[in-house]
């Protein structure tokens, strides 16, 4: 048995000597978030009053409305923007088959819009100012009106401005016409979500000017010393040179740190500890929502083994792992059945700055030991360079030759591409037995992609699924990987594709700008799909950051390289230096949005507009 600890005697976990102890004090002993309070006195935080309340609204009919109200999260009053007064919105129930309508009233002062995140619906419904519709103006109520075709486990947020940072989101249960084929005793959501008290755009800013800033982790005098010893002089020299031409750091794992976000789980902050409570011998199915605007989260409940068995909302084909990883956008539902009459629930940032955690427990009041946070690791070669199985420098950590990725747009031979149309047109080859090989010719890709928004471009890129990524290699706990994942039913379309589509992800981190083939959003134009063919579309990262890449309106099924059918997702993430395939139905007419989940991605380029005519 664990030992159980109440509430009140929950101490301040470890703190790895590498973080800055202000930076960890902000996620793990914050105040409760009290809604629409004025100031907040010291003792009234320390007893925790005020717990976020998240109604669950059930039928066919919603009414929503868009306020905003004073928060306290960390102990300093803040402005938020929530639906129907509370954060995260409420817990929308559906039912699969039935037309739902949902009225979303705005009272205020500046536009909004709600998405209706991986649901499958009319384009005039998504949801996004400028694609689908005008938005909501101020005072005015839209309505919303389409038939649920799906069931599972989904979300909704606005996909105005920086809205959804300032609490602007909620989750959503389709309850399947058949009923749910694995039988629970209960049911949880565990909306998983980052704060800031700073102004979003602020926040922006300070990453336009200097990209790094929230980043902490930098190497450090000791860590090159420590390089010198183990691979030499030269070759730490030669680490600290390739990093410097990348203009990037091997421990740029997030744009933003906990020194600037609160990690919250269903809107509370960790030391507020979230209680789920069952009774023992109970089956619970969590339904896990990551609703955070820029953060990959590291899922665990230690000493439980967490069975995934739907992922985006999709039945997958039972898996029993200790942890997943999974960033904005993405769900997954996870079977456990306690054992303990309290589990922590364990979620740390990718970047092993902070985490948020919340407790199973048989009454409230009960917490269980909080894991110390992981020591945060350096990128690896994979994720500079790709594939180094044949380079001879596969069991390398993050130095050696660069051979095999070519740094900034002087260092590419323009003379071997194709100066020819944009986007979709110039970026279809012809099929391959391995649908992910690189082509010999290089695709006739844009100059653009080569100028001033790109740093790199990966040459080998790896095409493997089995990576759980940095910071979750070898780390001891069986860890969810996409190669595990396998959609019940296959594949909604048996078609082979038609036609290929290859886009590469770029960016630029000295600018801090984010794209398609170096095109930010505004010099891109759109992509184009014919109504009713079916497509392969390669994407191809050529960054150092993982980016979970969300396509609306129609099912993006991921394939391996052998192209044989994985997984149905609404979002994928891209590791770095990672090649990866996915099928589509474009079945969708209209227009649609397809960008990168990390906000601050999207709004710095990472964003394309999808036609299907």
């Amino acid at each position: 048995m664990q030992k159980i600890i109440t509430q009140q005697n929950v101490g301040k976990p470890t703190t790895p000597i590498s973080q800055p102890r202000r930076n960890f004090v902000k996620g793990a002993m914050a105040g409760s978030i009290a809604l629409g309070v004025g100031k907040v006195s010291a003792a009234q935080k320390q007893e925790y009053i005020a717990k976020p309340k998240v109604d669950t609204l059930t039928g066919n009919e919603f009414e929503l409305t868009v306020t905003e109200i004073p928060v306290n999260i960390t102990g300093e009053k803040r402005m938020a923007t929530v639906i129907n007064g509370s954060l995260p919105g409420p817990t929308l129930v559906w039912q699969e088959g039935e037309t739902v309508t949902i009225r979303v009233t705005n009272r205020l002062l500046v536009p909004t819009s709600i998405h209706w995140h991986g649901i499958i619906l009319p384009f005039e419904m998504d949801g996004v100012p400028g694609i689908s519709y005008t938005g909501i103006a101020p005072g005015e109520t839209f309505t919303y009106q389409f038939e649920v075709h799906q069931a599972g486990t989904y979300w909704y947020h606005s996909h105005t401005g920086f809205q959804e940072m300032t609490g602007m989101y909620g989750s959503i249960i389709i309850v399947p016409k058949a009923g749910e084929k694995i039988s629970t005793d209960q049911d949880m959501v565990v909306q998983l979500s980052d704060w800031t008290d700073a102004m979003p755009m602020s926040v922006f800013a300070r990453l336009k000017q200097q990209s790094d800033y929230y980043n902490y982790n930098q190497p450090t005098a000791r860590d090159f010393f420590d390089d010198m010893s183990r691979y030499g002089m030269g070759q730490a020299i030669s680490m600290r040179k390739m990093w410097n031409e990348m203009r990037m750091s091997p421990t740029d794992l997030a744009d933003v740190s906990a020194h600037a976000f609160t990690f919250l789980m269903n809107g509370n902050t960790p030391n507020d500890n979230w209680t789920g409570v069952f009774k023992l011998g109970e089956t619970l199915r969590l339904r896990f929502i990551n609703g955070s605007s820029n953060t990959f989260f590291d899922v665990r409940i230690p000493g439980l083994k967490l069975t995934v068995v739907s992922a985006d909302g999709q039945d997958v084909e039972p898996v029993s792992v200790d942890e997943f990883r999974f960033g904005p956008g993405e769900t997954y539902d996870v079977i456990v059945k306690p054992t303990d009459d309290a589990h922590s629930i364990f979620a740390q940032s990718m970047d092993r700055t902070g985490y948020t955690r919340g407790t199973l427990a048989i009454k409230q009041g009960l917490a269980a030991h909080v894991p110390t946070v992981d020591e945060p690791e350096w990128l690896a070669m994979k994720d500079m360079m790709g594939d180094m199985s044949h380079s001879g420098m596969s069991g390398m950590d993050h130095s050696g030759d660069m051979s095999g990725m070519q740094m900034g747009p002087n260092s590419m031979d323009h003379n071997a591409m194709g100066h020819g149309a944009m986007a979709m047109d110039h970026s279809q080859h012809k099929m391959h037995k391995n649908p992910l090989a690189v082509p010999s010719q290089s695709v006739n890709h844009a100059s653009s992609e080569y100028g001033p928004s790109v740093d790199a471009r990966v040459d080998m890129p790896r095409t493997n699924l089995d990576d759980p990524g940095i910071g979750l290699r070898n780390n001891g706990r069986r860890v969810l990987t996409l190669a595990d994942l396998r959609t019940v039913g296959g594949p909604l379309d048996p078609r082979l594709p038609e036609r290929e589509v290859e886009l590469h992800l770029t960016g630029n981190m000295e600018r801090y700008t984010w794209s398609f083939d170096g095109l930010e959003f505004g010099k891109s134009t759109p992509v184009h799909f014919r109504h009713g063919e079916r497509v392969r579309v390669i994407l191809q990262n050529d960054t150092m950051m993982t980016h979970p890449m969300h396509m609306h309106g129609v099912w993006s099924e991921l394939e391996n390289d052998k192209g044989e059918f994985m997984a149905r997702r609404h979002t994928i993430p891209v590791q770095p230096a990672q090649r990866i395939s996915f099928l589509i139905t474009a079945d969708a007419l209209g227009r649609w949005a397809w960008h990168c989940h990390l906000l601050f991605h999207m709004d710095a380029g990472m964003f394309r507009e999808v036609v299907i005519s």
